[in-house]
């Protein structure tokens, strides 16, 4: 294997950090954080219980909970029976939860465009493709299991 796996990985987590920090700031300038951002990301489409929240978002349920916890207690989400299991409700967005998700996804976009701007659009399909033919190549190796030549 060459060096060149081991340089995409750590570009990747590069660019991985500096999405996030951008993220924070725009979250932030409408009060929230990424975290926050991300769970009223998720369940905008439809009401969804925190574990299903946390597999999706790769993230653990407690932090998760947490977070939900907070949106609630402000008023952007709300909790609603769930009729598949009766210990796990639904969390979905109030209607202000809805106008910070809003309001947080004009910046995103706006702030996507400026980065975009910068690169060509070619390239950025491109990237697109290779991520996702990545992210395909490490999920199939998961579920294949520990590499039988390592001790």
């Amino acid at each position: 294997m060459s060096d060149e796996m081991a340089l995409l990985v750590a570009d990747i987590y590069e660019a991985a950090g500096a999405l996030r920090r951008s993220g924070e700031v725009i979250a932030a300038a409408e009060g929230q954080t990424q975290a926050r951002w991300q769970v009223l990301s998720v369940v905008s489409e439809q009401p969804m219980s925190v574990p299903s929240a946390a597999r999706r978002l790769g993230v653990a349920r407690q932090n998760v909970q947490r977070i939900a916890n907070e949106l609630t207690k402000d008023g952007l989400a709300a909790f609603t029976a769930n009729p598949d299991h009766r210990t796990s409700p639904l969390l979905t967005l109030t209607p202000d939860g809805r106008r910070a998700l809003e309001a947080i996804s004009a910046r995103a976009y706006a702030s996507h465009r400026r980065i975009a701007a910068r690169m060509p659009e070619a390239d950025l399909a491109t990237v697109r493709t290779l991520l996702r033919n990545l992210t395909r190549a490490v999920r199939q190796l998961d579920q294949d299991g520990p590499d039988p030549d390592l001790p």
